[in-house]
């Protein structure tokens, strides 16, 4: 059987990937979930130059092949949509209903952004870096026009593992995944990988843009600012990839499988319940790496000879310490569900 993407909206193009199937460690192209606020760009030449200004000593606009040119980094790096799993929050919240396919993984290659900052310089008033992509569009809660712009703070943006992308997958990156510059910023949710990013501004204060100030802002409040916080690393996380919900099992054994993930560190226990978290069993590892950006393949071996209904759950701890609640943090939007998911089926 040949998988697709499932629909969430066609304008702006919003579709998740059928992670229930994926097992391979890089997501291809096709299946790569899509997240937009705006219809794509229209590309031009100038697409193919990157200027970096602002507080620095030595703006520059560089170009494509300047960029192919200098000292690069590949890493494999799982994305993760805010509102990945947005449509399981009780009460519900309104967005885009994603179910729990705003997640791939891939490899990009691209050049560290603390290597272009070294050629231009920073200033010592500098605080924060925006990254504006070439996308733009109307809102519905403001008047005008706005390109898609994200910023991140110095630190984040000085990591070494913070890329400014031109390759996915080992070939150019695709057009509706950001081509020909995306912005990688690994165990982030993925909003602050801006596509198709056609300038970088190095800023003095913080930067008050409409996707940074109003949306990927946790709102625990359901009509207020009280408590707001900005949406950035990603919660620990996991999903049963098999069985499917409500699935008819026959007697016997069966695998359950699944992925985990986190945005600090590295998953290192993931434990199955099969009687609704009364007991919990330690899953094996099929597949997951020394690296910190990525998915964790994981599997357990349930044997079952009683007839009845099941409730599977998967619980995912990383080594920060962290750990799957059963419960998730509810907020307006819908950002960063991360409760422990679950599974009904039935064995005949």
């Amino acid at each position: 059987m040949k998988p697709y993407l499932t629909t969430r909206s066609l304008l702006p193009e919003n579709q998740e990937s059928p992670i229930e199937l994926l097992q391979e460690w890089q997501t291809e192209d096709s299946l790569f979930y899509l997240r937009n606020h705006f219809p794509y760009p229209q590309l031009s030449q100038h697409s193919f130059d990157l200027p970096i200004f602002g507080h620095i000593p030595q703006p520059k606009v560089f170009t494509y092949k300047e960029i192919q040119a200098m000292p690069s980094k590949t890493l494999t790096v799982l994305l993760e949509c805010a509102g990945n799993k947005r449509s399981y929050f009780e009460p519900k919240v309104y967005g885009e209903q994603w179910e729990q396919g705003a997640i791939s993984q891939g490899t990009w290659k691209g050049v560290p952004l603390a290597y272009l900052l070294s050629i231009t310089g920073l200033l010592s008033s500098a605080k924060e870096v925006v990254f504006e992509g070439s996308d733009y569009g109307t809102r519905t809660d403001m008047e005008g026009v706005f390109y898609y712009g994200r910023s991140l703070p110095l630190d984040k943006a000085l990591h070494p593992d913070t890329i400014i992308a031109y390759e996915f997958n080992g070939k150019p990156i695709p057009y509706k995944h950001g081509y020909p510059y995306r912005l990688i910023v690994p165990q982030w949710y993925a909003m602050a990988s801006v596509k198709w990013l056609k300038r970088i501004m190095i800023i003095d204060h913080a930067y008050r843009g409409p996707f940074q100030s109003i949306d990927y802002q946790y709102y625990p409040d359901p009509e207020g600012d009280e408590g707001k916080q900005p949406v950035t690393t990603m919660n620990v996380n996991s999903i049963i990839q098999k069985p499917l919900p409500y699935e008819v099992l026959n007697q016997g054994v069966h695998e359950i499988t699944g992925i985990a993930w986190s945005g600090k560190g590295r998953v290192v226990e993931v434990d199955v319940s099969v009687d609704g978290g009364k007991s919990w069993n330690r899953a094996k590892p099929v597949f997951s790496s020394a690296q910190s950006y990525t998915w964790t393949l994981w599997s357990y071996t349930w044997e079952v000879h009683d007839a009845g209904e099941y409730v599977i759950w998967s619980r995912a701890r990383d080594t920060e310490g962290r750990i799957q609640p059963q419960q998730p943090f509810w907020n307006r939007k819908g950002y960063g569900y991360h409760a422990i998911p679950k599974v009904n089926v039935k064995v005949e």
